[in-house]
């Protein structure tokens, strides 16, 4: 039986049902019309710390801090894409998904956990009015450390209103959305069209670092 398709969707925000949730369930349905399962993960609004620098993730590959963090880490491998949502916070994302971020992917990568490498990822913002493009500048940059191809849609993936229902209303916001949705799943497709037919993922090299003082 064939393995369905699957994205993790990663509500960032301190509301679990709020504006972030309302546009990131927009991009959730366009993937469920194309086959593709979708769940979603909220980081909660417990205080997640940042990264302490313990290096600890090298020995375990999960994070010495027990939060949420390692609770999507202990999933994440399962799935073949993921989408990230956060409000705007002063013109960037939310601290406690920065926090969350730092430390999950710096996990996978001192742990080499292989979770998100080759992966499909993409990011969405929700703002009242402004500072919602410094925000995805934000977190594409961890996408791009991670070797996650980046999904786009036809405008900035970005939603506008102070509440769920000004969301909706936002008519090329959840346009925006919906078209991500189907991008994504479209992307997931020919991946796995391309490694039926036999084209292997790209190699891998052991990280080399230079430090510029010597």
């Amino acid at each position: 039986m064939k393995k369905q398709m699957k994205v993790l969707l990663v509500n960032g925000s301190p509301h679990q049902n709020g504006c972030t949730h309302t546009a990131l369930c927009e991009v959730s349905e366009a993937l469920n019309q194309n086959g593709v399962g979708t769940d979603l993960f909220w980081i909660g609004n417990k205080p997640i710390s940042g990264c302490i620098a313990c290096k600890a993730c090298g020995r375990q590959n999960r994070c010495a801090l027990q939060d949420t963090v390692n609770d999507f880490l202990e999933i994440a491998g399962d799935y073949d894409g993921f989408v990230f949502g956060s409000p705007v916070h002063f013109a960037s994302a939310g601290g406690a998904l920065i926090a969350f971020l730092d430390r999950a992917f710096y996990t996978d990568i001192n742990g080499k956990g292989g979770r998100f490498c080759h992966k499909p990822a993409a990011a969405i913002v929700s703002a009242r009015r402004a500072g919602t493009t410094s925000a995805l500048d934000q977190l594409y940059k961890y996408f791009a450390l991670m070797q996650m191809p980046i999904v786009s849609s036809r405008y900035w993936n970005m939603v506008h209103g102070a509440s769920p229902e000004q969301v909706r209303q936002d008519l090329e916001g959840m346009q925006t959305m919906r078209l991500l949705g189907h991008n994504m799943a479209f992307w997931l497709k020919c991946k796995e069209i391309g490694c039926k037919l036999g084209i292997p993922l790209p190699p891998q090299e052991d990280p080399v670092y230079t430090n510029f003082i010597r």
